[in-house]
């Protein structure tokens, strides 16, 4: 039987046009915007580092984007406005000039005055530090209709955080220098060389947390020749240290008794425990701490989360250290500051390419869309909360960003 006879009036169905190609309805892509971003100078007690470095502005500016950078913005890390000047950023003498830009960049949360200048819809992009801000703070925020992303909630294609991951790779390495100045009889130490030379046994250090911070910490010290001991509750992040440092080291699990040991003998303990939420849990109590050695050192990495030793203060560049039971505490939140130069290299390169893809997308509505790394940086959208975590902390209304996001297309 024939298709024909098997259906008829097959023929003059098709003819009807039925089946004749029919339009779709496709997302139409906007065409590449120009940018205007802001960079305040920070006013952050000590807060050294700058977001972009002048070659990354000259190569944003070459690309039809408009920067404005408040002066003396680059000064601490030895950057100079001229610099800046000579690959196309405009100069503004006053903040509230750059706070006229749609994208303020910066590095730490805009303090109380900065916020009077943020406007509706502005996106600002920095650290947020949610465990040491206000309910208010973020009501504020939310007053002002933002978008904003944090530094520390941007992700990248392998679901790793590249600011955290950069920073922890600085601070990791930093923390083993700052230890070996406080040994030394400058800053009024033991006298002892981090390290080891030969006849003379090797410095004992200690590393509380086998992530990225007790990896580059761990590679420092052992490249200085000291005999390193890391703990974290974590097998698989403790083997997964041993593959990346090509070499059988001394690992435990935090067994108290077996820390104790170890802090017994320890000449420097640094702690690298990070909390995924609120504060870092005090696995050293005061009473081990008292039974260290006199002169032995702690770095506390983790104070920006409420420390992990219950004897840590938060400190600052000025005065970095205190002494209890004989030990030197360094308690500095912001340890990436004391090498700020190199800080603002590595958030620049982090950056610069999402600023040029906010720009090739057509904006970062357009890029947010296209980009889900960035897209879990946001904390706010159009004055929407749209962190699980940050919502139920400040008992505001929690919003899915994705709905959000598709309530508009």
């Amino acid at each position: 039987m024939s298709p024909r006879q098997h259906f008829p009036g097959m023929a003059e169905f098709a003819k009807s046009g039925v089946f004749l190609p029919q339009e779709e309805m496709l997302a139409v892509k906007k065409g590449k915007k120009e940018l205007y971003i802001g960079i305040p100078k920070e006013t952050s007690y000590q807060e050294n580092r700058i977001a972009l470095v002048p070659e990354a502005v000259g190569l944003l500016v070459n690309n039809g984007h408009q920067i404005v950078i408040e002066t003396g913005a680059g000064n601490n890390s030895n950057y100079q406005d001229n610099e800046f000047s000579e690959f196309g950023a405009q100069i503004a003498y006053s903040p509230k000039e750059v706070y006229n830009a749609d994208i303020i960049l910066k590095v730490a949360p805009p303090s109380e005055e900065e916020l009077n200048y943020l406007r509706n819809n502005q996106t600002l992009v920095s650290i947020l530090q949610i465990s040491m801000q206000k309910d208010s703070y973020i009501r504020k925020l939310v007053e002002k209709k933002l978008n904003a992303i944090a530094y520390e909630y941007i992700q990248d294609r392998s679901e790793t955080f590249p600011v955290i991951q950069a920073m922890a790779e600085i601070v990791g390495g930093t923390s083993i220098l700052v230890a070996a100045e406080y040994l030394s009889n400058v800053f009024h130490g033991k006298g002892e060389l981090l390290g080891g030379v030969s006849g003379i046994p090797p410095t004992e250090v200690v590393i509380l947390g086998a992530g990225t911070v007790g990896e580059y910490a761990a590679r420092a010290a052992i490249g200085l020749g000291a005999n390193v001991k890391v703990f974290d509750n974590s097998i698989y992040k403790l083997r997964r240290l041993q593959n990346n440092l090509g070499r059988k080291i001394h690992t435990s699990t935090i067994v108290p008794s077996i820390l104790l040991r170890a802090l017994r003998s320890a000449d420097v303990v640094v702690g690298a425990i990070l909390a995924k939420e609120g504060r870092t849990p005090q696995i050293v109590s005061e009473e081990m701490v008292s039974e260290m050695r006199f002169g032995s050192v702690i770095i506390d990495v983790s104070i920006d989360q409420g420390g992990c030793f219950e004897t840590s203060e938060v400190t600052n560049h000025t005065n970095p250290v205190f002494r209890k039971y004989g030990v030197i505490h360094y308690c500095v939140p912001n340890i990436a500051s004391r090498v700020s130069r190199t800080a603002s290299m590595a958030l620049s390169n982090i950056f610069t390419p999402v600023l040029l893809d906010i720009g090739e997308e057509g904006g970062i509505e357009e890029m947010l869309f296209a980009d889900q790394g960035v897209r879990h940086g946001v904390y706010l959208y159009k004055g929407n909360v749209t962190n699980k975590y940050i919502a139920e902390r400040c008992k505001l209304p929690y919003k899915d960003l994705d709905l959000l996001m598709a309530a508009q297309i």
